[in-house]
């Protein structure tokens, strides 16, 4: 554990911020796993940039899970040793894919991305003025979040909007 680095964290329980991070933890394993077993069995038209998507979201969760653990052991705790541990801790949740159509998958990625930035936010809000660092890692990793859900919107509408447009010319 830091001892000067941790002597600058003013205000917090350093004990109840582990556990905020730890929960985040849990919840970038169970986003990475959402993202690599949707990009596997997503299905539908224009499935290859879903895919494409996907895998970048899955490796983004993968380094903001590092991130993550490397802060709590700098603050003198633990990470979260077992997947069993992720679901008990998660903020977000884990639902597995039901419908394999690429609107639906991109709908639940979206849906994990929000809960992410108001996860996220609560922990810069927790941390603002009190420990720069921890504010510093987790505003990054509020940056990505919200560019993921961008880009999954950005490309779900994209998609949507293509069938209806399809639908409307084989209609004519």
């Amino acid at each position: 554990m830091a001892r000067v680095g941790n002597s600058i964290i003013k205000g917090i329980d350093i004990k109840e911020l582990v556990e905020l991070l730890n929960r985040a933890y849990a919840d970038e394993w169970l986003a990475y796993y959402q993202y690599f077993i949707e990009s596997k069995v997503v299905k539908g038209i224009m499935k290859d940039a879903a895919i494409v998507e996907l895998n970048q979201h899955a490796a983004d969760e993968l380094r903001h899970a590092t991130m993550i653990a490397d802060r709590i052991i700098q603050l003198g705790g633990t990470p979260l040793l077992h997947p069993k541990e992720w679901m008990k801790q998660t903020n977000c949740g884990y639902d597995k894919p039901k419908n394999f159509d690429v609107v639906a998958i991109l709908q639940d990625a979206i849906n994990g991305e929000q809960c992410a930035i108001k996860t996220y936010s609560n922990i810069v809000e927790f941390t603002k003025n009190k420990d720069i660092v921890t504010y510093d890692i987790v505003s990054q990793i509020l940056g990505d979040e919200v560019g993921h859900e961008e880009d999954l919107q950005t490309l779900h509408d994209d998609i949507t909007e293509f069938v209806q447009d399809l639908k409307k010319s084989l209609a004519v």
